[in-house]
């Protein structure tokens, strides 16, 4: 079985080098993609009003917990197709390609529908401000108008990393990146179209991210191309992509349902915490990269060594993986906690946002370890195939235990830092879950009744 140009066969060679050039493209793909993050939010804050950059920043949970449920499911999703390559069974992996396919199209479908119908009444239930729920009802009917640009572009990406192709992506993303940005500075700086503009300019580069990707594998001549064709409903193979991804879906949506109630509590703060708090997600979603693009690899590469029955290489690259990951995400911590004031001020001009996202910053930098050792282990046991452990964690921790402590500490202590310290709470409770679960549990050979 020949693999195409630009995709990697991780059971074999130096387990590190093998990560880390995997990693490091997608390291970069994050980059691009929190540059449309990034943009948006600094075009907004230098070119629009405070109102403007409130109205994006408070979407940001909702619009998670939309599109996660099936992003998640796509990644998922990848770790069948990723078992398949590593066993080299060419049918396998052509069926449960074009069975992604499928669920991205309906999924997108279903998106699209929900988010234009059910979001209006959402956010409303989120108590945004009345001067900032215009404009961000209008960022929101805007995107979920395009979401299906963004759902399959996750599913195309998610099948070519599970091929081992982590390069191709970066390309065609690096390219609509800048379209981007230049949309940006078009509809927003130039034009004045504020939330509308920077709305239509993430749609509309990550529709072109989307069909790069789409075009790169119809183009290839073997088993990984997609054929309309080939597109059907093949059950057996769909219930393993749902098996293996809806867990990973539930998991996303069941963070941001935790996130979201987090939300409303900050937005009862008012409109300087709103956008203090949008800048400091802003400034986690980028510096928190390497550790994200390690968690994006680990699948792939658990899944490959299990398929091909390499036990003791997956489980050599899991621990390399997770040391990797909180050994990168307490130094960036540090980085931030030092920097924090300037690092917010790139966002929010207001010293009173400023100063609410200097607080949220230096209660949660600290404890990034912990967010990373808990995502680590979660890309270890998607990779082995056991994305329900990890979902019934998040469940109970990360969003019951969250909106729980939020819900009573905050009519305790009535005070912002109430509500950052949700976040390393939950973090440190997962971990230690997580910890117990992979020194105890047998989650090397699940593959063995999966195949």
């Amino acid at each position: 079985m020949k693999a195409n140009q630009g995709m990697m066969d991780l059971t074999k060679g130096s387990i590190a080098k093998g990560l880390v050039q995997f990693t490091i493209p997608v390291i970069f793909g994050q980059i691009l993609q929190q540059l449309y993050s990034i943009a948006d939010a600094w075009v907004l804050g230098n070119y629009a009003d405070n109102t403007a950059f409130a109205a994006v920043s408070s979407t940001n949970s909702l619009i998670f917990l939309m599109i996660g449920l099936f992003n998640g499911t796509a990644i998922g999703g990848g770790v069948v197709i990723s078992r398949y390559f590593g066993a080299k069974d060419e049918k396998g992996v052509e069926m449960a390609i074009h069975t992604n396919v499928l669920f991205g199209l309906i999924a997108s479908v279903l998106v699209t529908l929900a988010g234009l119908f059910l979001i209006p009444q959402m956010i409303k239930l989120m108590k945004v401000p009345e001067d900032v729920l215009p404009q961000s009802l209008l960022y929101f009917r805007i995107y979920f108008a395009g979401s299906a640009t963004v759902i399959l572009y996750n599913v195309f990406t998610s099948i070519m990393r599970a091929l081992g192709d982590s390069i191709h992506p970066l390309y065609y993303l690096a390219f609509s990146s800048v379209v981007n940005v230049v949309l940006d500075l078009l509809l927003v700086a130039k034009f004045h179209q504020g939330v509308a503009g920077a709305a239509f300019a993430t749609v509309l580069s990550q529709g072109l991210s989307m069909l790069l990707c789409l075009m790169r594998m119809r183009k290839s001549k073997d088993y990984t191309r997609i054929s309309w064709k080939k597109i059907k409903w093949y059950p057996q193979m769909m219930k393993k992509v749902i098996q293996q991804g809806l867990p990973a879906g539930i998991q996303n949506s069941v963070i941001s349902i935790g996130n979201v109630v987090i939300q409303t509590n900050i937005n009862a703060f008012g409109e300087f915490a709103m956008t203090g708090a949008g800048a400091h997600s802003k400034i986690e979603g980028f510096v928190f990269i390497p550790i994200t693009s390690m968690v994006l690899t680990l699948p792939t590469f658990i899944s490959q060594n299990l398929g091909a029955k390499e036990y003791d290489r997956a489980k050599k690259g899991a621990l390399f993986g997770i040391l990797t990951s909180v050994i990168l995400a307490e130094g960036i911590g540090l980085i931030v906690y030092v920097f924090s004031p300037q690092l917010i001020h790139i966002f929010a001009k207001s010293e009173e946002a400023v100063r609410y996202g200097v607080i949220q910053e230096r209660i949660m930098t600290l404890f990034y370890g912990l967010m990373a050792f808990s995502h680590s282990a979660t890309g270890v046991l998607r990779g082995s195939g056991r994305s329900i452990v990890p979902m019934v964690t998040m469940l109970g921790i990360w969003c019951g235990v969250r909106v729980l402590y939020v819900t009573i500490a905050i009519q305790i202590v009535p005070v912002f830092q109430t509500i950052c310290w949700a976040y390393p709470l939950t973090w440190g409770l997962s971990s230690i879950v997580f910890l117990i679960y992979l020194l105890k549990s047998n989650w090397l050979h699940t593959y063995d009744t999966m195949m």
